[in-house]
Order: C-alpha cells, then structure tokens, then sequence
C-alpha cells in the first residue's frame, strides 16, 4: 500500500496547499541569496504539519538544488555537524553545475547542556557558507536559540484553515474512488488542528478498505495533544471565551509556564486598549507572580493550578472589550537578561571569591562587602590592585568593579 502522503505529495512549489505567503517569501529569499542580497540563513518556523519542511524539499527538486538535509535534534555533537554539512557549506555554490541547499530541521531540539557545540557549530555554518542554510524550528523564541535567530530571515509558517484542509481531502477521496461525507471531512480536519499531514494520515486510515466514509466512522477521532509556538498560544489565550479554553491554550506551550507569564505580561497593553481592562489583567496576572513565588521557594508544586487560573482565566475573563489583532512584542527582561549574562557571570565570579576568602554567604558578599569593594577600587585603584591580586581576580572583574582601562595600565594589571 501505497502512503498517500507520498502519492499525493506536490511537485512543484506552486502545488503547495497553504501557507502560500510563506512560501513565497522563501522563494524570493533564495532568489536573493544567490545574489548575496540577504541575511545568509533563512530560518521558517510554526506548527507540525504546515509544510515548512516540505517547501524546502520541493524547492531543491524542482529548482535542482543538491539538498543536504540533516536533523539538527538527532546530532549530539559540534563535531557530527560540521562532518556533516560543515565542509559542504563551504564549498562554492556552483560546483560541476550543480547548485547546493543546506537544511537543519527541528534546530528547537537542540539541548546545549547535552548537545555540546551544536549552537556554535549552527553559527559557525552559517557565517562561512557559501550557499544556501535553511532551518526550521517550531519555536524559534527560545531564548538558547537568540544567537542563531540573529542572524536568520524568520518566515513564518501558519496553521492550515480547515476549509482548505477539507478541499485537499475531497479532492483525493474524489481521484481514490471514494464516496465521503462532508461532515465527516469536516470531523478530520479540525481534529487536525491545521496539521495537514496529520489530516490525510487519518483519511488513509480511515477509508482502508472502504468506498464509504461516513460521519459515524470518524466521530470518535480524539483530538491530537499538540505543543504549539508562543505566538499561537497567546493567540488562542488572549481570544478564549472560557476558562477552560484558556487553560488548555497554555497547556499546548512549547515554552514553561514562567516564560509565558513573562510574555502575557509585555503583551498585555497592546492586548487591551480598555484602561480598566488593563488593570485588571495586571491584578490577576500579579497575583500569578506571588503564587509562583511562593511555589519556587516552598517546593509545594500543588498551588500550580491556582497560579495557572489567575494567568489564565483570571487575565482573559470579564474584559469589556475584546483584543484586536496584535503583532506580539518579545518580553523585554528575557532580552536584558541575555544582554546582561556575561556581567551577571563576573559578579558571581566575584562573589563566589569574596564567599571563599571571607567564609561568608555569597549573599552577604553581594549586600556587605561588594558595594564597598566597588567604592574602594575606584577611589583607590592601588589599594584595589591588591585586595584583586588576594582574591585572585582578573582583569575583566576589575573592570567590573570600576576600574577603568588607563589605571589598569598604571598599576600593571
């Protein structure tokens, strides 16, 4: 047997179902990259199932490019990477006539902690290649993902509307010979949830062996428990009509809890223009915060769902005026607390040190001793040399500390 996914699979870009501004997009930014008119990577991402993977595919093959394909969440190491694409990439474009097309799928499975380099080994790729890097990701805006994302053309990939899902379906039921309600196409696609792959995976399986499809045989079809981008999560949050629709929106959150709190907080104003909506939603989504809190610091991970009503239900529920459409803002203290991470390693450096020569807490050192220790190595920078040279510290803690560059030099640090 035959999988129709592969039988009624398009040939050319243009047989694409869906997302056809998305494709487009791509389209024109390979055209563009050839030419070195654009950023070097192109990296599309949104749901499973809404064609990302299968534009670039189609592309090569159509187009002739020689597509290099690699998983990126099946790689452990910055050494397979490179030994894989890596010399590749560096190869002029055109070779033998032939035209090259690098793509790294699921780059959101990468796990720094346990695939070590792999972020690095991305980067270094894309700043040398000599064609072409596609990546797809369906959450591009975790955080671990900034450096890469940088240096992309994001495209965005949407969830296929059911009507159109349906129309693809009636269309094969038609060239298979099989008679369907239009209900029960109806049922399958919005079982699918703007997955389309899933959709005809389904069909196939349901008509197996039949020339009749009828609403009874697929009505016991159970929704698809699916992780989806922040983007549409705040989406289907923000336009819930009940409690219960806004926690299942959550639920279906590639990033934690914590993280989406910090998003529904920078959101919120461009959410409601009502002021008194605006207040209230702060009020519930403060009273989150202190639950949150309190089950960090006390471990008791039962008060979860109250924390979850509160930035849920209690955000969406009793506003009187609903949210228009809103092109989301990332949160702004995820972007100072990238910024500010080689700052924030220094000081615990220092801390660390003051703790150990002092037999001190490091929160002590950081209340008691570091805002003395600043004021001492600026006032008296000789003075701050040796109490640095007992600590052990370098030239990037002094720094730190408020010694300037031209006293560095003085005093031989």
């Amino acid at each position: 047997m035959r999988l129709w996914l592969q039988k009624y699979r398009p040939r050319t870009i243009s047989e694409i179902i869906g997302n056809n501004s998305a494709v487009n997009q791509f389209v024109d930014w390979v055209s563009k990259r050839l030419k070195d008119n654009v950023k070097k990577a192109a990296l599309l991402y949104g749901p499973p199932g809404v064609g990302k993977s299968l534009t670039v595919q189609v592309y090569a093959e159509e187009f002739g490019f020689d597509l290099i394909e690699l998983n990126a969440s099946d790689v452990r190491a910055r050494e397979q990477i490179m030994r894989i694409v890596g010399t590749v990439a560096s190869q002029p474009t055109l070779f033998g006539g032939i035209k090259r097309l690098i793509f790294l799928d699921e780059i959101d499975g990468i796990e720094p902690a346990e695939d070590k380099g792999c972020i690095s080994a991305i980067i270094d790729i894309i700043n040398k290649s000599s064609c072409p890097i596609v990546l797809a990701a369906n959450d591009p805006w975790d955080p671990k993902l900034r450096p890469i994302r940088d240096l992309c053309t994001l495209i965005r990939y949407n969830k296929i509307r059911s009507p159109t899902i349906v129309k693809f379906l009636k269309e094969i039921c038609r060239k298979e010979g099989i008679v369907v309600e239009d209900r029960a196409l109806t049922l399958i696609a919005e079982k699918a949830d703007g997955d389309l792959r899933s959709a005809i995976i389904d069909l196939q399986i349901f008509t197996e062996g039949r020339r009749y499809l009828r609403f009874e045989d697929v009505i016991w079809l159970p929704t698809r428990n699916r992780q989806y981008g922040v983007f549409d999560v705040l989406k289907e949050l923000f336009w819930s009509k009940t409690a219960l629709q806004a926690r299942l929106a959550i639920e279906k959150s590639l990033i934690d809890y914590e993280t989406l709190k910090l998003w529904i907080h920078e959101n919120l104003p461009l959410i409601y223009s009502d002021f008194n909506d605006l207040v209230r939603a702060y009020d519930m989504l403060s009273k989150a915060d202190v639950f949150f809190g309190r089950m960090n610091k006390t471990q008791n991970w039962d008060l979860l769902p109250y924390t979850l009503e509160f930035m849920t239900a209690g955000v969406i529920l009793g506003v009187k005026k609903k949210p228009e459409f809103v092109k989301y803002q990332f949160p702004q203290k995820l972007l100072l607390i990238s910024s500010t991470k080689n700052s924030r390693r220094i000081r615990d450096e220092i801390l660390s040190a003051l703790s150990e020569k002092c037999r001190i807490s490091r929160r002590k050192a950081l209340t008691e001793m570091l805002p003395y220790l600043k004021t001492i190595i600026e006032e008296e920078p000789s003075i701050g040399k040796q109490i640095g040279e007992w600590l052990n510290l370098n030239e990037d803690h002094l720094k730190y500390l408020g010694l300037k560059a031209s006293k560095l030099k003085k005093i031989n640090i």
